[in-house]
């Protein structure tokens, strides 16, 4: 990314700064939270959106909870911390990387009960900005991996927005197409618009016009016809939650996609983070699924396009099974097959 998705600025008593992505592509403004409850907006609004980049929101959320306040101690402070993330934790329910993020803060808080209240928020900055490094070296760790999936020359078909917008700068899905692009590789890609709320078209067509790479956007309902009338290589796509026997939960609208590479011959690959999966939930029937207002489908981008009153069904994300999932695609390596035996392996290792 050209610029910073999400940032902390000034110090221990500082500000988050973030991209407002309900703005692009018509527009590049940005967003200085000052307390949790602008953040924990931010994230439900989808200002700030992507498993890894809610992560980060979250982290620098718990923060935006002690900025100016004056704790007479650290189990005072540790409070506050275990109070804010609780509130930020109510933001979106799908994306397990907001609920690691939150978790590592909370840890940092609590082993550091001995230390002053300087020296404790000293810390917790430390881990928030920590965070946002180590998802940039995996993202760019993610993408040299599975670059070396992808053909020269090669044609990608995505599914809604896993590039920088999504993390520290670099991408998951969009992190593989850039990675071939730099080893030298010719990618074009099809991009699916991604409804209800077109992330694919507003975010994903940005960023890759961006970096100079071609793309064609097309309708979410053309992707069959796409798989069989253009050479489709592979799809790839990011997570927000994966159960540890690798079903995968990501935007709605992947598990239709994933049903059509299978039935059409086309590898399908998932892009995340090893943060990504969750073991305590053994497959994607324990997945909470977001379910979101129903103006998202009948008035998008506020143009009304259905009779007032129809009723909705408004799923923010779907389960894809492994059985659809040709490869994981994770900082340390790729996971051929995932199942939860190769993935408890990869967890054992990492």
């Amino acid at each position: 990314m050209p610029i910073a998705t999400i940032e902390w600025l000034h110090g221990v008593d500082g500000v988050a700064r973030l991209v407002d992505q309900t703005r692009l592509p018509g527009a590049l403004e940005f967003i200085e939270c000052r307390e949790p409850e602008c953040m924990w907006e931010a994230i439900r609004s989808l200002k700030v959106r992507g498993a890894p980049a809610l992560g980060i929101a979250a982290a620098l959320g718990v923060l935006l909870g002690l900025r100016g306040k004056d704790f007479r101690g650290a189990e005072e402070l540790i409070s506050e911390v275990e109070k804010t993330s609780e509130f930020l934790g109510t933001s979106r329910p799908t994306a397990v990387n907001l609920f690691w993020a939150l978790d590592r803060m909370k840890n940092v808080a609590r082993d550091g009960v001995d230390l002053n209240v300087g020296e404790l928020r000293e810390r917790l900055l430390r881990e928030a900005l920590a965070i946002i490094e180590e998802d940039r070296v995996t993202c760019r760790n993610i993408g040299k991996n599975g670059a070396e999936l992808l053909p020269d020359p090669s044609t990608v078909l995505t599914h809604c927005n896993a590039g920088g917008l999504a993390t520290a700068d670099y991408g998951t899905a969009l992190g593989v197409i850039f990675a071939a692009k730099e080893m030298g590789k010719s990618v074009s890609v099809f991009a699916d618009e991604t409804r209800p709320l077109f992330q694919g078209a507003r975010l994903t067509t940005w960023e890759l016009m961006q970096a100079g790479i071609d793309v064609t956007l097309i309708c979410d309902n053309m992707a069959g016809w796409t798989m069989k009338s253009k050479k489709i290589d592979c799809v790839v796509v990011g997570a927000d939650r994966i159960a540890r026997n690798g079903d995968t939960a990501n935007k709605i609208g992947t598990y239709s996609l994933a049903v059509l590479a299978k039935e059409h011959g086309v590898p399908f690959y998932v892009a995340a983070p090893i943060s990504t999966i969750d073991p305590a939930i053994k497959s994607g029937e324990e997945i909470p699924i977001e379910e979101r207002s129903g103006e998202e489908i009948t008035c998008p981008c506020g143009v009304t396009i259905a009779p007032e009153g129809v009723k909705t069904f408004s799923p923010a994300f779907d389960v894809t099974p492994s059985s659809y999932v040709d490869a994981l695609i994770t900082e340390k390596e790729v996971i051929r097959n995932p199942d939860e035996e190769r993935i408890s392996a990869l967890l054992a290792s990492a």
